[in-house]
């Protein structure tokens, strides 16, 4: 646009010239254009200087526009960044607070588990039935079954006891059978509470005395039954820590004694 401009200018003054000048040498014209041809060469000059400055604008925005996008691209990042980093906290916290609480349960059963195994020892004697057998036999007559009942119902809903089973003999016979009858007599009371009626073979403890340890002094017919006995012991954790009552531990000293004395079972 400034370009036509320039080139009418110079079109009106070579006109102008003509026709004042007549028969103007070529001289004379070009001594009447020349300040006109400066003029239009100025004119261009700064037409092209403007057109390389609107150039260099909008290299100038084009390059702003794409830091601006840019600029905008990563700000969208760093938030994005952000919020992960915070649900990433959250989550974080609700672990430690998992951990805490997962802690704090521990340390309460910890806690109980003290007080359990600090109670171990406190066991009191709830009930206790003696079985009895013939000569020679370990096997359970109904008589013997009835009272393994009994002593079954004394159980209740109790979770935290031990049931001994000691089997002994008479001394007919030599000490090695005596044993080994003693043995499977305990195991036949064993077998029934266990398998017939499903008290856990870990609450319960058993040993074949033989003939040691009788209840009578087995001169007699009587004194010899009495011997052929197991002795089921039903025992309960007392659980408030108080001390056992000085039978039960006088019981349980004799048990040891006896397991010291014939360890085979």
């Amino acid at each position: 646009m400034i370009t036509g401009k320039a080139s009418a200018v110079f079109t009106a003054a070579l006109a102008a010239a003509l026709i004042s000048g007549g028969c103007a040498t070529k001289k004379h014209v070009r001594e009447a254009i020349a300040p006109v041809q400066q003029e239009v060469d100025a004119v261009q000059k700064q037409s092209n200087e403007n057109k390389t400055a609107i150039g260099d604008l909008d290299r100038q925005v084009a390059t702003a526009d794409e830091k601006a996008t840019d600029a905008g691209k990563r700000a969208g990042q760093a938030m994005d960044a952000a919020n992960n980093a915070n649900q990433a906290a959250t989550q974080a916290g609700q672990r430690a607070d998992a951990a805490n609480s997962a802690a704090q349960q521990a340390q309460s059963g910890v806690a109980g588990l003290d007080r359990k195994l600090q109670n171990l020892d406190n066991y009191k004697l709830v009930d206790t039935k003696q079985v009895f057998f013939q000569t020679g036999h370990f096997t359970l007559d109904k008589d013997a079954q009835a009272e393994l009942d009994n002593a079954l119902q004394s159980l209740g809903n109790m979770h935290s006891y031990v049931i001994e089973v000691e089997g002994f003999a008479d001394r007919t016979g030599n000490k090695a059978m005596n044993v080994e009858l003693s043995r499977k007599r305990a195991d036949a009371v064993v077998r029934y509470l266990t398998v017939d009626h499903n008290v856990p073979l870990r609450d319960v403890r058993q040993l074949g005395v033989g003939s040691e340890f009788p209840n009578a002094v087995n001169k007699t017919k009587a004194d010899r039954k009495e011997n052929r006995r197991v002795d089921v012991k039903v025992y309960a954790l007392d659980m408030t820590g108080g001390q056992t009552s000085a039978a039960t531990q006088n019981t349980t000293q004799n048990t040891a004694d006896r397991l010291r004395t014939n360890p085979q079972q």
